[in-house]
């Protein structure tokens, strides 16, 4: 009983990190013009990429490094790039060649619905569907989808006149990124970016970009 709750306590301190790192990055990219966010989202995810080969090249360091990190890495990550450096690594492709309102809706998936799916996933994930992910993990990552993409569709005025429609694929979109793996990509990578994708074609069809 007391390794399940430091396990679960370690899931949940694991999923602040993410949402609060996500989250200051969404905030940054909408108050910096779009060149100060390149520089920006540039600079960091070179940064994190350089520690990581370093980390992974230098036994001590990584001994050190991942020590010190424990309670915000998976267990996989000891020995393999971090989840940081993937979701930087995504962030930095989709601030360079998507709308900033595709960004920060992809960066609003991932910093709410991944975390919910992972969390929902751990405690109430019965039926598995794909490397270990939920049918329930992913229920609850398309019901955030959904929120998120109707709040934002009506705030931004996007698609309002079929903003059931655009939040229910919006939704579907986001569900689907967050479980369908691409190779051995972390999710923090191949969420937002295939997110970011889905969302241009969504708002090409229907019209977002006039």
């Amino acid at each position: 009983m007391n390794n399940f709750k430091t396990k679960a306590d370690l899931h949940i301190a694991r999923k602040l990190w993410h949402f609060l790192g996500v989250m200051l990055i969404i905030v940054l990219f909408n108050l910096l013009t779009r060149t100060q966010s390149i520089i920006a989202i540039t600079f960091f995810a070179s940064l994190f990429i350089c520690v990581d080969v370093f980390r992974l090249n230098n036994p001590k360091v990584n001994k050190f490094a991942t020590g010190v990190m424990k309670p915000f890495m998976r267990e996989s990550e000891r020995n393999s790039i971090a989840g940081t450096t993937y979701l930087l690594s995504a962030a930095f492709i989709i601030i360079l060649f998507f709308p900033a309102k595709i960004v920060t809706l992809s960066l609003l998936f991932l910093a709410i619905a991944d975390p919910v799916a992972s969390l929902v996933g751990f405690y109430k994930g019965k039926d598995k569907l794909i490397n270990n992910k939920s049918l329930q993990g992913s229920l609850a990552a398309f019901f955030c989808c959904f929120l998120i993409s109707y709040f934002f569709y009506f705030k931004y005025n996007i698609m309002t006149e079929r903003i059931f429609l655009v939040a229910v694929i919006s939704a579907l979109i986001g569900a689907l990124s967050e479980l369908i793996p691409i190779g051995k990509l972390d999710d923090n990578f191949t969420l937002p970016v295939m997110s970011a994708v889905s969302l241009w074609f969504l708002f090409y069809v229907f019209g977002a970009f006039v």
